[in-house]
């Protein structure tokens, strides 16, 4: 019986040209993934037009043990679906065998991080700026503020932006954060911190003393809507500190420096529940991702380092 697989395919592909505008690059990628997906199956002794979901579950698991990543697999799985649906649409097939396969799972993304020593690099420059006061000294104060408690909690930036002036009157070494579903968590200040805020603190004060804006109940007031610092005017002077510290400014957003703040104590020995409940996590699962941060660099740290691993690069 002769093979209509090929034939289907073209068709397939004109109809996609034609009907849907799909560019160029776009039709060669599904001729090529669908070509591939016939030339497994036909080692099968299976048609592509007439494969089953079990024969399109083998070729998945084919090409997971081939080491294609997950976003690979579901490209792939993808233009299978798109073919059969023009297949079924088009009464060249009863069924569409696709319709009960599970998309490939994607492997969840990596946390950006920073190293101690390009937040040291960071904290530096804006404390420096700070100290050297001159223009728009309160801007600097509250920078050196802003990421001396972003490093030190771990906040959400939103949760940083809109910490009300209050926390100002408060003594001792922790925090009350309102977070997310308006639950409520402590999480403990350093030095550093404490110094910073209150230098902003004081500065902050001494303006509104002198009749310029009125009283804000923010600690980080704004004359935006909100009544407080934007969180996207804050990562744009974050990026702009992270240039003048020489640390490359791609790396750099406030969440990075929470993964920072999370990562660097995992890395010194704290216990995972611990850091779940500074961060505000609901579910450890979350907080987990660190771990696997670590793992990367523990990996890195053997491949770099190691004799035995050099030894065997050099044999390469």
């Amino acid at each position: 019986m002769t093979d209509r697989s090929a034939a289907y395919v073209e068709s397939f592909l004109e109809m996609m040209s034609a009907e849907r505008g799909a560019a160029t690059n776009t039709l060669q990628s599904y001729g090529r993934d669908l070509e591939d997906a016939r030339c497994f199956l036909r080692t099968r002794g299976t048609r592509l037009a007439d494969a089953s979901a079990d024969d399109l579950r083998g070729y998945l698991s084919h090409l997971a043990g081939e080491g294609f990543k997950s976003s690979s697999q579901a490209r792939r799985l993808s233009a299978l679906r798109q073919f059969y649906k023009f297949l079924y649409a088009e009464g060249l097939r009863g069924d569409d065998p696709t319709g009960i396969l599970d998309a490939p799972k994607k492997a969840r993304a990596l946390p950006k991080t920073l190293s101690i020593d390009d937040v040291n690099r960071l904290i530096g420059q804006a404390e420096a700026e700070a100290a050297a006061g001159g223009e728009d000294a309160l801007a600097k104060l509250r920078m050196h503020a802003l990421i001396e408690l972003l490093y030190a909690t771990g906040m959400r930036v939103s949760e940083l932006v809109s910490l009300p002036a209050s926390v100002l009157s408060q003594n001792g070494r922790f925090l009350v954060i309102r977070g997310k579903g308006n639950k409520e968590r402590l999480v403990p200040l350093s030095q550093a911190a404490i110094g910073a805020m209150r230098a902003y603190g004081d500065a902050l004060r001494s303006r509104n003393a002198e009749g310029r804006p009125e009283e804000s109940q923010w600690l980080f007031p704004s004359y935006g809507k909100a009544g407080y610092l934007p969180r996207q005017v804050f990562a744009r002077d974050l990026k702009g500190l992270a240039a003048r510290a020489g640390v490359r400014v791609a790396t750099i957003s406030p969440h990075v420096l929470r993964h920072a703040f999370a990562s660097h104590l995992l890395a010194n020995g704290a216990d995972l529940r611990a850091v779940q409940e500074l961060l505000g996590h609901s579910d450890i699962s979350t907080t987990q991702i660190y771990t696997h941060v670590l793992e990367e660099r523990l990996h890195d740290l053997v491949q770099n380092h190691h004799p035995l691993a050099k030894q065997a690069k050099k044999q390469d």
